[in-house]
């Protein structure tokens, strides 16, 4: 499937619920948001005929989110089914990691390929603050326990925000001069809870980079379906350390993905107000070729960029709970 501009979208990214277990001064306020009701999230078959209908059409990679995709009960059921779909090449899940120690084996076991884990601070206390609530040291053991499960390479997010955890870029570089980890740096996006974005707060990829190098000099490394994190390795480090500047360097002329809200809204792009509803059709009893017919056109109107810059103007799109990491 091309988009109008030429891009090849076989990249399509579920989020199967809403709520999650931590309340990240990022993603959502302090209150966290109302949840959607259970009848309103879609269900795994609903679901896997998604998957079913977009895999014919190109769309090769699944990555499962949230919220909190490990807080919604038997989650394997859904890897294992997604990787029977013929066409599905890999399948990922975006996670905080308080779980993932419990379930890393069950997930490797029913066909996990590998998990991007969200962690924003090395920190204890701080860590707590920042997620209100969180306890790091479980995290840490879910990376390790992923690990051990094959779920590799594990993917490290560290969303960079000024006076928080900028002063820890450089202890988060260092993980990968031990272990053969993809640490990301990822620029701060106006998204989430608009009462702690404010412009000052952001961190350009280019000081990002510059702190990094203090530690060792890095050379750049290609790494095969490397999306849109730009690789770097310090010189004989099992790991890497990459790169996510959605804000000064947009990647949208490399962006193959859809996202589908976990109550069936599937979005052309994550900046994107544009919605088209799946799940009236797919509960009104619609064919498959009305399913096909709407995936089809959330590629045609997917645009070419967004506008969002690291100024106060950005259009407030809610919590990302909401949207899907």
């Amino acid at each position: 499937m091309n988009d109008p501009f030429g891009r090849v979208i076989d990249y399509l990214r579920i989020s199967v619920t809403d709520k999650c277990n931590l309340r990240c001064i990022y993603c959502m306020p302090a209150e966290g948001t109302k949840p959607f009701r259970q009848k309103d999230i879609l269900t795994y078959e609903e679901i896997l005929r998604v998957v079913k209908i977009a895999a014919p059409l190109g769309v090769k990679k699944i990555r499962i989110t949230g919220g909190e995709p490990l807080a919604r009960e038997n989650i394997p059921y859904l890897i294992s089914s997604i990787k029977d779909i013929h066409g599905i090449e890999n399948i990922s899940l975006t996670t905080n990691g308080l779980l993932l120690e419990r379930y890393a084996n069950e997930l490797a076991a029913a066909g996990l390929d590998r998990v991007n884990v969200s962690l924003d601070s090395l920190k204890p206390e701080r860590y707590k603050e920042m997620t209100r609530g969180g306890n790091v040291l479980d995290v840490l053991r879910g990376i390790e326990a992923a690990e051990k499960a094959g779920l590799s390479p594990v993917k490290i997010n560290m969303v960079v925000i000024r006076g928080f955890n900028n002063d820890e870029i450089g202890d988060f570089a260092k993980i990968t001069l031990n272990k053969p980890y993809q640490v990301r740096f990822i620029e701060f996006m106006p998204l989430g809870a608009r009462e702690i974005w404010g412009p000052e707060k952001y961190v350009p990829l280019s000081e990002i980079k510059s702190v990094v190098e203090t530690v060792a000099p890095i050379t750049p490394v290609r790494l095969r379906r490397s999306g849109p994190a730009r690789y770097y390795r310090f010189d004989g480090a099992p790991g890497v350390v990459g790169f996510i500047n959605a804000i000064s360097h947009q990647f949208c002329g490399e962006c193959n993905r859809l996202r589908m809200t976990s109550d069936g809204k599937l979005r052309p792009c994550l900046f994107s107000g544009s919605e088209i509803d799946l799940k009236t059709p797919l509960r009104s009893g619609a064919p498959d070729e009305e399913i096909e017919r709407l995936i089809k056109l959330a590629i045609e109107i997917k645009p070419v960029g967004h506008n969002i810059t690291c100024d106060n103007t950005f259009q407030h799109l809610g919590p990302m709970s909401k949207i899907g990491g």
